[in-house]
């Protein structure tokens, strides 16, 4: 490794971590390993959850477009949005960035990203690895992971156990793509001018890098409100996928897909890559990155306080007996 290079990378993020301190923290970046205590009297008896994740193929746009300042909030999406569907609060995040040849400034747009996303979602980026590895991965190349630990009451926890037939199942609106898909788009969208709109009324790579919405804040907010029984973050199998994973058994979904409103730039794919319905409900989000299910009576009042936060949402089905999600609509 180039070891100046990577003393004016840690030089670099120093100022981006310290914007992520939060209670809990001991000390600063540069240690073997990041220090967290739980704050005395914070919770009763805390359950701790972790989650680990990636950034996919949408990294390879993001090096197309030389463009890596946003690459970090998807990171932390894709982390904290796991953490909070059993109600936890995210504590602290490590990131680990493997690149071909340390580029300081690169490290430097990486790192921003994932500490404004920190920033929103609340938690600490608590330390991180940056290694560089010429001879195996092409020049130019990245991947980035993120590992990331939060908190809950134990009596608190969300999930299927709470599920009941009725539950209004709600759908929060999506960003865009968010980070799934990203090697069916990069397919559909090959050959095409990243900088034209496209019909988008922007430039399609803008479109195509738009961030993942982070719903950790507003999902936390929206359970300390009205009673909520499971959360369900909408990544990779859309919602047919990952609805089915807080549903107990003899319990399955109807989920009325013209509530909808499917982003432009996944309409756009979905048209281009000639990609069948039942194929792009499985592969991207199709407007909602994230689902609660609540019951029937506070379903307005939910789809109210997000609103209030500024997270368009809607009613968009309904728990029945049976197994699996069914599509209707469209």
């Amino acid at each position: 490794m180039d070891l100046a290079a990577a003393d004016e990378a840690v030089d670099r993020i120093g100022a981006h971590v310290a914007r992520t301190a939060r209670d809990g923290v001991l000390g600063g970046i540069g240690g073997f390993g990041g220090l967290f205590a739980l704050p005395p009297g914070r919770w009763r008896d805390p359950v701790l959850v972790a989650s680990a994740d990636g950034v996919g193929t949408k990294l390879e746009l993001a090096r197309r477009l030389g463009r890596h300042d946003t690459i970090g909030q998807d990171l932390v999406a894709m982390v904290v949005d796991d953490l909070v569907v059993p109600g936890a609060e995210p504590l602290f995040l490590l990131d680990y960035l493997a690149v071909e040849r340390l580029d300081p400034a690169h490290v430097e747009q990486v790192v921003a990203g994932i500490a404004e996303g920190c920033v929103q979602a609340g938690c600490a980026l608590l330390g991180g690895e940056t290694a560089e590895h010429p001879g195996l991965l092409p020049p130019g190349a990245y991947d980035v992971a993120g590992f990331g630990v939060g908190a809950v009451e134990r009596d608190a926890v969300l999930g299927a156990h709470r599920v009941a037939a009725d539950d209004v199942v709600v759908a929060m609106a999506s960003s865009g793509a968010h980070s799934n898909g990203y090697s069916l788009i990069r397919a559909a969208v090959d050959g095409l001018d990243l900088a034209a709109d496209h019909g988008l009324g922007e430039p399609l790579g803008e479109a195509l890098l738009r961030p993942t919405r982070i719903y950790a804040r507003d999902c936390r907010a929206l359970a300390a409100a009205v009673e909520v029984h499971a959360l369900c973050h909408v990544t990779g199998g859309g919602v047919p996928g990952n609805l089915p994973r807080v549903l107990p058994p003899g319990l399955g979904a109807t989920v009325d897909t013209a509530t909808f409103a499917v982003p432009p730039v996944l309409d756009l794919v979905v048209r281009l890559g000639g990609v069948a319905p039942a194929e792009a409900w499985r592969t991207f989000n199709m407007g909602a990155g994230m689902l609660a299910v609540v019951p029937p009576e506070v379903a307005d009042d939910a789809v109210a306080l997000l609103a209030a936060r500024g997270v368009p949402s809607w009613p968009c089905g309904r728990i029945t007996p049976g197994e699996g999600v069914t599509l209707a609509g469209r």
